[in-house]
Order: C-alpha cells, then sequence, then structure tokens
C-alpha cells in the first residue's frame, strides 16, 4: 500500500491498517520525546560551529514544499545584504553520507541528489553543502564561508545542530496527525512550538502561477496535449494543478527520489507528446542518453511568504545580534 494511501485513504483497508498500527505510532512519539528530553535536560547538547542557522523544516514525510520555500528565502535574505549557502541531506546520493561543499556548476544528481542539484540549476551562483551530517556541514559553512548565513533545506528533526531560527511548514487541519507509521508526522504535532514560526499562520506562503520553461530555460506554455511524469513525494498535487488549465493525455508518477534511469521509462508515455516534468525530474532526465526527440517542458512555480514587507523586518529582526 502506498504511503498516501494507507495515512489518509478512507477504504477499509486502510483504516484498519491505521488501526492496527497506531500503537506502534504511540511508541514512536514516545521515543521521539525521549530523544527530545535529552537535550532538553542538557544531557546532550546542540553544537554551534556557526552563526547564524535557519532552518526551513516539516513536521510529516515526503514533499511539503520545503525546497521552494528554501529559494525564495534564500533571496530576501540576499536583498537584505546577507550572503547565503544551504545545506541539504542530498537524500541517497553518495555526498548524502557526510557533508561536502559542492563545486560550481551542474550537479550530478546520481553523485549529489535531485533536490541540490534542482537547487543548482534553479539558482546556478547559490553554495551549497550537500550531506546529512549537518554539524559537519556548519564546520564547512564557518571555514569557507563565515560570513555567510547557513540556510538548512529540512533538518528540524537533526538536534545535534543548534538552529537560531527554525520555519515550519504544517497543513492547518491535516487529516491524519498520527506519527509514523500510522501517520506522517515524524514527531509529534504539538512541537509546532519549537519553531520559531509555522505556515501558515502569522505569514502565509503564497505560491505564485504556475509557468513553464523549455529544457534550455526559454520560456514556454503548457502544450495542448501533453503527458506528464513525476517522481514526488505527493505527485497528485502537481497533477492536479497542472489539471486546473488541462489534464494530462497520459500519466507516469513515481516514488519520490526515484533515479529516472530505468532502460523502460518512456515506454508507458506517447512518443509523439511533449512530457511536463517538475525542476526535481528535470536534473534526473537530462542525464539521459536516450532523450531523442521527445520533447520535455519543465513546470515551476516559484513561492513567496505574505504580507512580504513584515516578513522580512521578522526575519532581519531574528538575524539581527547573530553575525558570523
Amino acid at each position: 500500500m502506498h504511503p498516501n494511501e494507507l495515512w489518509n485513504g478512507r477504504s477499509a483497508r486502510a483504516r484498519l491498517t491505521r488501526l492496527a498500527l497506531s500503537p506502534l505510532s504511540g511508541l514512536y512519539a514516545l521515543g521521539w520525546e525521549a530523544y527530545l528530553g535529552v537535550y532538553r535536560l542538557g544531557i546532550k547538547r546542540a553544537r554551534e560551529p556557526h552563526r547564524p542557522v535557519v532552518c526551513v523544516g516539516n513536521l510529516v514525510t515526503g514533499g511539503s514544499g520545503k525546497s521552494p520555500l528554501t529559494l525564495h528565502l534564500a533571496q530576501v535574505l540576499r536583498e537584505l545584504g546577507r550572503e547565503v549557502v544551504v545545506s541539504c541531506s542530498g537524500y541517497g546520493a553518495p555526498h548524502a553520507e557526510a557533508a561536502t561543499l559542492a563545486p560550481d556548476g551542474p550537479l550530478n544528481p546520481k553523485s549529489w541528489g535531485d533536490e541540490p542539484a534542482m537547487l543548482r540549476w534553479l539558482m546556478p551562483d547559490l553554495p551549497l553543502v550537500v550531506g546529512r551530517r549537518r554539524v559537519l556541514a556548519a564546520e564547512i559553512v564557518a571555514r569557507d564561508h563565515p560570513s555567510a548565513v547557513m540556510l538548512m533545506d529540512d533538518g528540524f528533526q537533526h538536534l545535534p545542530l543548534r538552529k537560531h531560527v527554525s520555519i515550519v511548514i504544517d497543513d492547518p487541519e491535516p487529516p491524519n496527525r498520527l506519527c509514523l507509521p500510522a501517520g506522517p508526522y515524524r514527531e509529534g504535532r504539538w512541537n509546532r512550538r519549537r519553531a520559531n514560526t509555522v505556515l501558515p499562520g502569522e505569514f502565509q506562503a503564497v505560491p505564485g502561477p504556475m509557468r513553464f520553461v523549455t529544457a534550455d530555460g526559454a520560456s514556454s506554455e503548457l502544450p495542448p496535449s501533453y503527458s506528464v511524469l513525476c517522481a514526488l513525494g505527493q505527485p497528485e498535487r502537481f497533477v492536479a494543478s497542472l489539471s486546473e488549465q488541462r489534464p494530462p493525455a497520459a500519466e507516469l508518477l513515481l516514488p519520490d527520489h526515484d533515479p529516472l534511469d530505468g532502460g523502460t521509462l518512456f515506454e508507458p508515455l506517447p512518443a509523439n507528446l511533449p512530457v511536463v516534468v517538475t525542476a526535481k525530474d528535470w536534473v534526473k532526465l537530462r542525464e539521459r542518453a536516450d532523450l531523442g526527440s521527445r520533447e520535455f517542458i519543465v513546470a515551476l512555480r516559484d513561492v513567496r511568504v505574505e504580507p512580504q514587507d513584515t516578513f522580512r523586518a521578522w526575519i532581519r529582526d531574528k538575524l539581527n545580534g547573530r553575525p558570523a
């Protein structure tokens, strides 16, 4: 059963499975609170090799819009005169095991992860530190970019590193509030209070209109007839957004972080139709040697935090007194 069906499905099977797993969810939540208590009681202390550290996180597994918000926040911080280095985990890639300052230029997602490769494609001059050892990442930022704001894409649950500002995305009315495995929550939803702000709340993350570009970055439009291919945590949201303009003629929806390197990947999709993908999909597909004459259109959706002036003042004030 797909996790989304397990967590949010209304079938009898999904409901019974959630009920059977709910005791394990209680144990998971209790275990997390015990881990959190170790830091709250001072038995362990979060390290602070660099300051300031700003975290864009969430409470659930899967996609929730952290990366677009991270890019927006990087732009806001630059407009405030701050240097920015983004720290991301590089999920599933060899460089995820430690932490490494990524080289300039395009990144191969097989080595660096699909999200770092996407961030570099969308903002080519943005320094990136890739790897899930966030304390080591902070040490690298302190060494190579000592005056920068370290901006974490995910990592709210990474307690060994001290964050100075935490911004969390969380659905105000989630259909399932249980922790793993019966629900999507990585920790109890009551821990929203650990964040400096939760979106939506005092501020709103407002998506802009969906826009489209060709593989080389030129402006484009949604084709009259098209296929859609994506490997996201919640692919149905992407398809629903496209369908607001017109529904796709064919769909190929794969699990989040799928490498998109299968030899028969394109067989379910009509060869004569353009393929609409996300930026995270495109940075993986562009590495293939068999794209042939297929046309690819990349769908992009920017996000901004509203009210903009109030948010800029808020993040500026949070960072005041926290120089590198």
